[in-house]
């Protein structure tokens, strides 16, 4: 599906009639209206691996630490306190006096039953976010321990981050299905709609535990709309239906300040865009992409420095390691760079037998601009790349089911400062590894196993070294986050891309 520039110049913005009046009804409701264009296709934060789904789950489900936006430092949620028995144990004390959202109590029995849950079941869209985990035990009513199946010093990073607590007798009594239908959380907010993938209403919980870091909601109501594409959210939020939109076109940044009683900002983001070349074969043994030559030729033909000052701009940096900056492990003296080239590229590509190029599909869910910028860059040395544009969702299934030659998209590492929480998903042996290469899934499992930092760095920028020598996965640049809101909601953005909506307020 193509998406189309919906704004052409601030002028044009002003001579909108309707910008006042229904501009302001979420105020006057106690409710927020989000428009977004990241389907869910699952609100169940453990059968979706969208960053939409994530932020929801944020909002509507607790785990047992919190990890605090401004620091960035780990502190007590639904666990008052943890430590280390062994290397390999740790042991945390349990909340008391918590409420699920039907009025379930809290206790050792749900988080218990959340982990044996997650490691045997089948449709849980990221594994590698638990793998580290061995199981749990309940020691009383209100300690749990957790068995580790190696050292692996960012755990307490992933209980912060993505490993939410279920509510046992509910889900249970449930199933599965039902409670995908009608989630059960801990959190400030809880679900009270879901209509399939195009609408998400959730109402404030008002018995949200004292203590909670999060605290307690100030706006009663969020309304969550999903829609097809940038046009129908721009659609929204310039019609007055929509009180907060993200991620639109950098282009309409301006153009939207422009308008009266809007605003938007921008902020830096710990996402980062990707090329990814099936290296493997899965999609046949006569993909040219199985040629490290050709590989190797597509990494020097996009210009990804242009690509991120001119179209993702705010600050956006073209990077040479798979994975962001800050992350632990993300070694980019390790990584092998590929600076714009097409004179270069042309040349690989003859010698690895291509001397006139080839066509081959580009499944992606970026920004269209983007995607015809690749498109261009690989025609200009002989790649006829068509675009299978797709909502991110699509994208994901297809990726996942082997059947993308090429794909570009992005991964925001479920904003874990740790390498851990990207290589593993895509290298090491998964259904998202188009690389199936067993020396690079020894070295990353290997740095996810070892307590001593320096071992790790070396491991990881083994593995980095060697993935992008052979060409495997282009890193293409680093995000920049783009938000828009009426100025009568404080709202305030964090550079890992999670919007905390239990923190906003009206002014």
């Amino acid at each position: 599906m193509k998406r189309r520039t919906f704004l052409g110049t601030a002028a044009a913005i002003g001579a909108m009639p309707e910008l006042t009046g229904t501009a302001f009804a979420g105020k006057a409701n106690d409710t927020l209206r989000i428009t977004w264009r990241d389907a869910i296709p699952d609100v169940d934060p453990y059968r979706n691996n969208l960053r939409t789904g994530l932020i929801v789950a944020y909002q509507c489900w607790d785990g047992l630490t919190y990890r605090d936006p401004h620091t960035f430092k780990n502190v007590p949620l639904l666990a008052t306190d943890w430590k280390l028995s062994t290397p390999t144990t740790i042991d945390f004390t349990l909340r008391q006096g918590v409420k699920f959202h039907n009025g379930d109590p809290f206790g050792a029995d749900d988080v218990v039953y959340t982990f044996e849950t997650i490691l045997h079941d089948p449709k849980v869209s990221v594994p590698s976010n638990f793998a580290f985990i061995k199981g749990a035990t309940k020691l009383n009513d209100h300690q749990v321990r957790i068995e580790l199946k190696n050292i692996f010093p960012a755990a307490i990073e992933y209980f912060s981050m993505v490993l939410p607590i279920y509510p046992k007798m509910y889900r249970e009594k449930v199933g599965p299905e039902a409670y995908s239908k009608q989630p059960v959380g801990a959190g400030p907010y809880k679900i009270t709609r879901v209509n399939g993938s195009s609408e998400i209403d959730l109402e404030r919980f008002d018995g949200y535990y004292a203590g909670s870091p999060k605290g307690k909601p100030a706006i009663k109501y969020i309304k969550i709309t999903e829609v097809l594409d940038a046009a129908g959210e721009l659609t929204a939020f310039i019609s007055g239906q929509a009180d907060w939109i993200w991620q639109f076109n950098p282009d309409q940044f301006a153009n939207l300040n422009a308008l009266p009683g809007r605003e938007a900002v921008r902020s830096p983001s710990m996402r980062i865009g990707y090329l990814q070349m099936d290296a493997a074969g899965r999609t046949g043994k006569g993909n040219p992409m199985t040629n490290v030559k050709v590989r190797q030729a597509i990494s020097y033909a996009i210009d990804r420095a242009a690509m991120a000052k001119d179209l993702v701009q705010g600050g956006s940096e073209a990077i040479a390691a798979p994975c962001y900056p800050s992350q632990f492990g993300c070694v980019a003296s390790a990584a092998v760079n590929y600076p714009y080239d097409p004179a270069k590229a042309k040349q690989l590509l003859a010698e690895a037998g291509y001397p006139h190029g080839f066509s081959t599909t580009l499944v992606t869910y970026l920004l269209p601009s983007w995607n015809a910028a690749i498109q261009n860059y690989l025609k200009a040395v002989g790649i006829d790349a068509q675009i299978e544009q797709l909502q991110v969702g699509a994208v994901v299934q297809k990726v996942l089911s082997g059947q993308a030659p090429m794909n570009a998209g992005s991964w925001g590492s479920y904003s874990i400062n740790d390498v851990s929480a990207i290589l593993p998903f895509y290298f090491t042996g998964g259904k998202a590894d188009y690389v199936r290469d067993p020396v690079i899934e020894k070295l990353v499992k290997e740095g996810g196993s070892v307590n001593e930092p320096q071992q790790r760095l070396k491991y990881y920028g083994e593995a980095i070294h060697r993935i992008t020598a052979n060409a495997d996965w282009l890193p293409l640049f680093t995000f920049v986050d783009y938000y828009a809101f009426v100025k009568t909601l404080k709202f305030e953005p964090f550079p890992d891309e999670l919007p905390r909506f239990y923190l906003s307020s009206w002014t």
